[in-house]
């Protein structure tokens, strides 16, 4: 149940907000840009990011699909708020423990403000889907520059237990972020 100060801050919380969606993939953006020879791999979890936020009536302000790269991460963020100064980011992909899911030491280096919060309900979330496999998920969140980013799994199954939570609370996010 909500604190009579959270019900007040989320009546005052836009209802919309402007969101930048990034899918993170070396064999999406390999299939995509480098004429890779391997089976095409449809972008199914940014697809479902872009439909449940427009569905919810926001704006979806950019979308593109870069690879496994750190530096590449954080200059698509670094030039996504510098161009578009969207509310949140959204990421998918690239936060596993294998050696080239790097996005969240990517997004770690850039995080004025880390909010914890978010991977521990994610990871909450998850352990009542999947079990204890939920250890593996290292989903996280932030700000960066007036914007609040989320890093999601790859899948479409984490990607919708992670917007979920999101369209949840994005406005109130939003406006602590903004307001204060």
């Amino acid at each position: 149940m909500a604190s009579d100060t959270t019900s007040e801050h989320k009546h005052k919380s836009p209802k919309k907000v402007r969101v930048a969606v990034i899918t993170i993939s070396d064999s999406k953006y390999g299939y995509l840009w480098m004429g890779s020879d391997g089976p095409e791999t449809e972008d199914i979890s940014g697809k479902d990011i872009i439909s449940e936020f427009k569905s919810e009536g926001h704006e979806i302000l950019f979308y593109c699909i870069i690879p496994d790269h750190a530096g590449m991460i954080v200059e698509t963020i670094d030039h996504i708020t510098e161009t578009y100064g969207p509310d949140a980011i959204i990421t998918t992909g690239g936060t596993g423990v294998g050696p080239r899911d790097v996005t969240i030491e990517a997004a770690d280096t850039l995080f004025e403000k880390k909010l914890d919060g978010f991977g521990e309900l994610f990871r909450l979330e998850s352990l009542k889907e999947i079990g204890n496999a939920a250890m593996l998920s290292r989903a996280a969140a932030g700000v960066y520059s007036g914007s609040v980013i989320f890093c999601l799994p790859g899948s479409p199954n984490a990607v919708a237990t992670g917007i979920k939570l999101i369209l949840s609370e994005i406005g109130h996010l939003v406006k602590h972020t903004k307001e204060g």
